[in-house]
C-alpha cells in the first residue's frame, strides 16, 4: 500500500501511542488534517469522537513500516556500524528501501532482534515467528554458539534489567571480544582479560557478530 510520507509517518506515530505508550490513539489537535483524512480514507485509521485510532488493517501496515525501519537501525549499527547519531536519520531512509521478503531476510541474518539499538522493540515477523533454523547467520546469541567459537558483541538484549546490569558489571559490553569457552554445566565465556560464568538465560540475552563472517 502506498502512502505520502506524512501519512505513513503519522501511522508509525499512531502505533506506537496505542502500542508502547498505552493510549487509545491520537487527540485531532495533534493530527495534521490531510494525513488523517488519507489514513481514513485507505481504511487504516477511524474516528472516534475526537480521537483517531487504527483499524486492524492500520495496525497490521504500522507494525511492518516499524519493524523495516528498527531491522534498518540494527543493520547499520551491527553490521555497517554506523555512529548512533546516524542511526534515526538513516534508518528512516533505510526503512523505505526494505520490503517485504527482504526484510525477513535482514532479520534471519540478524539472528532475529528483538529491539533497536536504541532498545524500542522490533515487531516480529513471520520469521520470527516461526524461528527457522538458516544457515550462515551473521549475528548470533552467546547461548548458540560452540566451544571455541568467538566474535565481538553486537549488542545485548534490554528486556531484563537484572541481567543487563550484571552483564554491563562484567563490562560485556557491545564491541568487546568474546569467546566461549564451555557450555556445561554453565556458559563459560572469556570476554577482556576475565572468566565469566552464566545460565544459558543470560547466555541467550548476549548477541555475538561471529568472526570471520
Amino acid at each position: 500500500m502506498k502512502l505520502s510520507e506524512n501519512t505513513e509517518k503519522l501511522l508509525e506515530i499512531l502505533w506506537v501511542t496505542i502500542e508502547e505508550e498505552d493510549k487509545t490513539g491520537l487527540q485531532k489537535k495533534d493530527v495534521v488534517e490531510d494525513s488523517g483524512d488519507e489514513l481514513v480514507q485507505q481504511g487504516l485509521a477511524e474516528w472516534k469522537g475526537n480521537t483517531l485510532s487504527p483499524t486492524p488493517m492500520g495496525k497490521l501496515e504500522a507494525a511492518r513500516a516499524i519493524r523495516r525501519q528498527r531491522l534498518g537501525e540494527r543493520l547499520l549499527a551491527d553490521v555497517l556500524i554506523q555512529e548512533d547519531v546516524l542511526l534515526d536519520d538513516h534508518g528512516c531512509h533505510m526503512e523505505h528501501a526494505l520490503f517485504d521478503g527482504i526484510d525477513e531476510s535482514i532479520c534471519t541474518l540478524l539472528g532475529h532482534p528483538s529491539f533497536c539499538p536504541h532498545g524500542r522493540p522490533i515487531p516480529p515477523g513471520e520469521c520470527c515467528r516461526q524461528m527457522r533454523a538458516t544457515v550462515g547467520k551473521l549475528i548470533t546469541p552467546l547461548s548458540q554458539l560452540h566451544s571455541m567459537q568467538s566474535g565481538d558483541i553486537a549488542y545485548t538484549k534490554m528486556n531484563n534489567q537484572r541481567h543487563l546490569q550484571k552483564l554491563m558489571s562484567m563490562g560485556v559490553l557491545p564491541g568487546v571480544t568474546i569467546k566461549l569457552l564451555h557450555r556445561s554445566p554453565s556458559f563459560v565465556f572469556e570476554a577482556g582479560y576475565s572468566q565469566f560464568a552464566v545460565d544459558e538465560d543470560i547466555a541467550a540475552d548476549i548477541y555475538v557478530r561471529l568472526n570471520g563472517l
